[in-house]
């Protein structure tokens, strides 16, 4: 009886291991060409993942030219779109085209991919939200995420410990600024955010601003901003805040110096309106 059972186990085990990865490969089979509708978000909020590709132009100081910023809005449906999935088309858009840009007197060229602008809503696949999932509980464990929630990324607040923060003032009046808007069906709005750079050499200061236009300013004195203290970091590594009581034109700026290391600095940006 033993021997017979054991041979029913392996036989047992042999099926499961076989079925597993079946199933799991038809989900994601399904879910490649139709996982935009049977997965559509039936909730309030709007979920828009998109990429930024930056190429600094031979005029800036960096060694390494190429900025990759990859950001994840979060937002509320208004009433009157509650009841309809827009749903990013990608070949209805332009949005993978490169585009020159100029800011503080020095050229960049600019990708973006998938960006909605706002406009429609980004659905992300089953096997997307699982990888994200297991990445988010690994960096649980590592401390490098302070919520447990695989949905929101909260950051630990970590300072650039290489110079200090009258130096991070100086060299970013000549740094590279990007931004970020938010989304939102309201006047007036409240968001949670964190950004971290896999950078380990200089740090980032980040603001949340009432407009595009103030990243223009970011360098002189018509700079504007969100002054309360959950609003803003400066010289960082790794940060999360709530800004509250933000205008709909607003967004998220963040700016790093023109000393960009080799090879490719790396940008996450969460933003998750409340």
């Amino acid at each position: 009886m033993d021997y017979l059972s054991a041979v029913l186990e392996v036989k047992m085990n042999k099926i499961i291991y076989t079925i597993i990865p079946v199933f799991a490969f038809s989900i994601i089979f399904v879910n490649m060409f139709f996982g935009h509708l049977i997965f559509a978000s039936e909730t309030q909020e709007v979920v828009n993942k998109y990429s930024i590709y930056v190429h600094l132009l031979s005029e800036w100081q960096s060694d390494s030219k190429n900025i990759i910023f990859e950001v994840t809005n979060t937002w509320h449906k208004s009433e009157k779109i509650n009841n309809v999935n827009h749903v990013f088309d990608a070949e209805s858009k332009e949005y993978n085209t490169n585009q020159l840009h100029e800011i503080n007197d020095k050229s960049y060229v600019e990708l973006k991919h998938e960006f909605s602008n706002c406009q429609e809503e980004w659905q992300p696949m089953l096997y997307r939200k699982a990888v994200d999932t297991v990445r988010h509980e690994i960096e649980y464990l590592q401390g490098q995420q302070l919520g447990t929630d695989p949905s929101v990324s909260v950051y630990p607040d970590i300072d650039n410990k290489n110079y200090d923060n009258a130096e991070q003032q100086l060299k970013i009046k000549n740094g590279y600024a990007q931004f970020f808007p938010i989304c939102t069906s309201q006047d007036i709005t409240s968001y949670d955010y964190s950004v971290k750079t896999d950078n380990k050499d200089l740090g980032f200061n980040v603001y949340f601003v009432p407009s595009f236009e103030q990243r223009e300013n970011f360098a002189n004195s018509k700079f504007d901003y969100y002054s309360d203290s959950d609003c803003y970091g400066v010289n960082k590594q790794s940060y999360s805040g709530t800004c509250e009581n933000i205008e709909k034109d607003g967004g998220l700026l963040v700016i790093f110096p023109d000393n960009l290391e080799p090879w490719t600095t790396k940008v996450t940006v969460n933003l998750y309106e409340k």
